[in-house]
């Protein structure tokens, strides 16, 4: 025999008040990098483009991004998507992403995670067994496609906007740190890449806090040493993140990389931007 379950909030009457502003929001990850995105209770997001919607949300809402991004809400590594109407004729939906330092260009673990979403979800219909999502983010246009299996979502993959090597060979002499040698590439966002065993870094957990540490310092050294400028949109050209790249764990795998970005935010998936980045490094490089 079922016995009664006691509720305490049975018969609670309770609403907040009508002046207190709700937002909903869901929450995802995608190979354990969280994503947070907000589906109800913003204001009005104006401009016809997503730069301009970008643009306007930093200038009127950002106490907003820090709400959700921020403790007690959030935490160091959150992150967040906001969806807006599509910005194109043949769009589907536009997409900004918002973290503790600011706002990114372009995210590649939100776009799986948002993918899943709106599939799963019904929010975007589509019946095809492989549906693709005609997405306007930042830096463009992002295709992504989807295995479905009646409605749920099994694997995604996309198509970056086109990524390109800003410099390469440089150099930068840190304090603390000692001679850096970097290269710049652009795969939705620009990285700069390092190798870790030159900067005698770990990249597992034991070395979590250091990685952080350079991270940071690097980041902001190059920044102020060096121009990362977009080809042709100025809100798209800075350094968001550094790669340090390491040797596989496995024979068959190709490299190891930990992504340190935003106000020292480290990435807990393979990054989608960054492996673009890299892609065209290598790319360059032959190998």
């Amino acid at each position: 025999m079922e016995k009664n379950r006691f509720n305490f909030f049975d018969g609670w009457s309770w609403n907040p008040p009508d002046n207190w502003m709700k937002i909903r929001t869901i929450d995802m990850h995608t190979g354990g990098e969280p994503l947070r995105i907000l589906i109800d209770g913003l204001p009005e997001i104006k401009g016809t483009t997503i730069l301009e919607k970008r643009k306007h949300f930093r200038q009127n809402y950002d106490h907003i991004r820090q709400g959700i991004i921020y403790e007690p809400r959030g935490h160091a590594d959150m992150y967040g998507a906001i969806l807006t109407e599509p910005c194109t004729p043949d769009g589907d939906f536009g997409v900004f992403f918002m973290h503790n330092e600011g706002y990114s260009t372009m995210c590649g673990h939100a776009i799986i995670a948002i993918t899943k979403l709106v599939i799963e979800t019904g929010l975007i219909k589509k019946t095809e067994e492989n549906p693709l999502l005609l997405i306007d983010a930042p830096p463009g246009r992002i295709i992504s496609s989807a295995k479905a299996v009646n409605r749920k979502v099994e694997k995604v993959s996309f198509i970056n906007v086109p990524s390109y090597v800003l410099m390469t060979d440089m150099e930068i002499e840190i304090e603390g740190i000692g001679r850096v040698r970097f290269d710049v590439a652009f795969g939705g966002a620009f990285y700069a890449i390092c190798g870790a065993d030159e900067l005698g870094l770990k990249l597992d957990a034991t070395g979590y806090n250091q990685l952080i540490d350079y991270g940071r310092r690097i980041k902001n050294a190059i920044s102020n040493q060096f121009e990362i400028k977009h080809p042709y949109e100025e809100d798209l050209g800075f350094l968001y993140g550094i790669i340090f790249t390491g040797k596989a764990k496995k024979e068959n795998h190709h490299s190891r990389n930990v992504c340190v970005f935003a106000e020292g935010e480290v990435d807990r998936s393979a990054t989608g931007t960054g492996v673009s980045a890299r892609a065209a490094l290598h790319h360059s490089r032959g190998s």
